[in-house]
């Protein structure tokens, strides 16, 4: 599992982490009860905070992606069907969110843009 920290990026560390494991799980890269990584491996390997890898731990298994096991760590959840549809929902929107404000740019109508979809599909 490759996870990579941003310095730079205004996105806390915590959530850098739990984006890509999750982005991992939901593209099936990482597959059902899959282990993860120890959180002191990961800290370490990263070189941040235990604190920091828990916190993106919990974040994820408050959401339902992984669960843990007392003395064994945390492993990739069963797919919820529902839960993984909505994620891609929330894709979808922010996505034609952006088509939106790029076609506004451009001068391009809805209609356009419909237009542009349907000649994509056929």
């Amino acid at each position: 599992m490759n996870i990579f920290i941003d310095n730079r990026s205004g996105t806390p560390i915590y959530d850098q982490i739990y984006k890509q494991v999750k982005n991992l799980i939901i593209s099936g890269e990482l597959k059902e009860n899959d282990a993860l990584p120890s959180i002191r491996s990961l800290a370490k390997d990263l070189r941040i905070s235990v604190i920091t890898t828990k916190r993106a731990y919990d974040e994820l298994e408050k959401e339902g992606f992984i669960y843990t096991v007392q003395a064994k760590g945390c492993f990739v959840a069963p797919k919820n069907t529902e839960m993984l549809k909505e994620e891609n929902f929330k894709k979808i929107e922010n996505l034609i969110e952006e088509i939106l404000q790029l076609s506004a740019s451009c001068g391009l109508t809805k209609d356009d843009i419909i237009e542009m979809i349907r000649s994509d599909l056929l």
